[in-house]
């Protein structure tokens, strides 16, 4: 089957949603398809005239096209007439766009498919819109080095800086364990949101943590690899997640992971144990959880133990690809 991947051009951060349209073009041509990733340029979601247009020419001549619900989502009457010509057109919606619902709306209606990355995220397309029969392809995970662990506890938080990630409520979070010893890094882009990384860093400055807390900026291959392999936990406090794929990464090192409660991230952590879900209103909720694991070594070997096992049960990406062609192909 030849498929056509369109993806946005203006995320240029390391993100979920990057991440995931490239695995599944790998792991869809592994299966034997062939892929044809075409990155469109625009202010996405909702594009001007000439970026829609720009979306409108990567849509005409392809048979069966993918297109990534940040550009498609904000686009309805081109999916409309795309699909009007003969293209069958499914939307990967990663996220619910929030700001745009009637847009949205519409282009879902208009689509082919449409493909989510959890159950999570195809919840909300159904509350928001009443749309149904959608396509849940999970993350898949990556085989990955077995993590080690630090003396003191190191703690991870890997997200572009951004406000939906509040890595501004973990530093005030971690400012007031400062009586209990660990370290911790905050990983992620500066560039996504640079007046936001600076309030990051800000707090960090205010609390004094800099001997404790880093800001490493995004980090890719070994350098992230080093910070997995010395974690012990991580930690996801986003306001929403569709999915949360770094709590997936973050179990196939062995890591448990502390996540908000009422996203997504609470079914890539599953009901295994390797974590917890938090009801995080404020600082003060992630405090309180960080700190019994902190002084609870019991559960911490609970958690490490739980872990270290699912390591061994987390669907790969060839699985991702699979639910996917197999829809395409159903609906051919």
């Amino acid at each position: 089957m030849d498929i056509r991947l369109i993806v946005p051009g203006n995320v240029r951060h390391g993100s979920g949603g990057n991440k995931y349209n490239a695995k599944l073009a790998e792991h869809l041509e592994a299966l034997g398809a062939a892929v044809e990733t075409v990155t469109v340029d625009g202010g996405w979601p909702v594009g001007s005239p000439a970026d829609r247009q720009r979306f409108a020419d990567a849509l005409d001549g392809g048979t069966t096209v993918i297109a990534d619900g940040l550009v498609a989502s904000g686009a309805p009457d081109e999916v409309a007439a795309a699909v009007g010509n003969g293209t069958r057109v499914w939307i990967l919606s990663h996220m619910a766009l929030a700001e745009h619902p009637t847009l949205e709306g519409k282009a879902l209606a208009a689509a082919t498919g449409v493909i989510c990355p959890s159950n999570h995220a195809a919840g909300e397309l159904r509350a928001r819109h009443g749309r149904s029969g959608t396509v849940v392809a999970r993350p898949g995970a990556e085989t990955a080095g077995e993590a080690n662990g630090s003396e003191p506890p190191h703690l991870v938080a890997v997200a572009a800086l951004l406000p939906n990630k509040q890595q501004t409520l973990i530093v005030e979070a971690l400012a007031s364990l400062q009586d209990l010893s660990w370290t911790a890094a905050l990983i992620g882009s500066h560039d996504a949101d640079p007046a936001y990384a600076a309030e990051v860093a800000a707090a960090v400055e205010r609390h004094g943590l800099e001997g404790r807390l880093a800001v490493t900026g995004e980090l890719t291959g070994t350098p992230l690899e080093r910070q997995w392999l010395a974690a012990d936990l991580s930690l996801l406090a986003s306001t929403s997640e569709s999915f949360g794929m770094v709590v997936v990464e973050s179990l196939a090192h062995g890591v448990p992971a502390l996540v908000k409660e009422g996203t997504g991230a609470v079914e890539a952590l599953g009901s295994s144990g390797a974590g917890q879900a938090v009801k995080i209103a404020g600082p003060g909720d992630l405090a309180k959880a960080i700190r019994a694991w902190l002084t609870d070594k019991s559960l911490r070997t609970e958690w490490r133990q739980v872990a270290m096992m699912s390591r061994h049960t987390l669907p790969g990406w060839d699985a991702t690809a699979r639910t996917v062609l197999d829809a395409l192909t159903a609906g051919a």
